[in-house]
């Protein structure tokens, strides 16, 4: 049996990842749907989703695949009748920048749903996990 640590990756493919410079990424499971973002990001979409759900609101979210992916359009409607998982590669909490978190939460509460963007504003792609987002393995 592999010893695996992260959506199933095998612990030497964990470990590369550990020495990559750059943003370390985490991801969000929901209804057996995987998706990566950058750690950062991450934190700022599971303020606005808890938020969300905690006023028992049901909200799409969308985001630009990875062009790995295809370099589509990927989105999901989000419920709080139904778990979801954040994990984090990092151990420290980001920084919170409070503007981008007031217009990801404005966004969410629009018609067109939480649209994921980045700190400056443009769509945040997701990361490629080597699978189409939605696999179950």
């Amino acid at each position: 049996m592999k010893n695996t640590v992260h959506a199933g990756r095998p612990l030497c493919e964990f470990l590369k990842t550990l020495n990559q410079k750059g943003p370390l990424m985490g991801s969000f499971i929901y209804d057996g749907t995987t998706v990566q973002f950058e750690d950062r990001l991450l934190t700022h979409l599971q303020i606005v989703i808890i938020q969300k759900f905690q006023r028992q609101e049901s909200f799409l979210m969308s985001w630009k695949d990875s062009p790995n992916i295809g370099d589509g359009r990927a989105a999901i409607w989000l419920t709080p009748n139904i778990p979801i998982y954040f994990k984090f590669l990092g151990s420290r909490l980001p920084e919170i920048n409070r503007e981008w978190l007031a217009k990801l939460a404005e966004s969410s509460d629009s018609s067109s749903g939480l649209i994921v963007v980045g700190e400056d504003g443009k769509l945040a792609t997701s990361v490629d996990n080597g699978k189409y987002p939605g696999s179950l393995s």
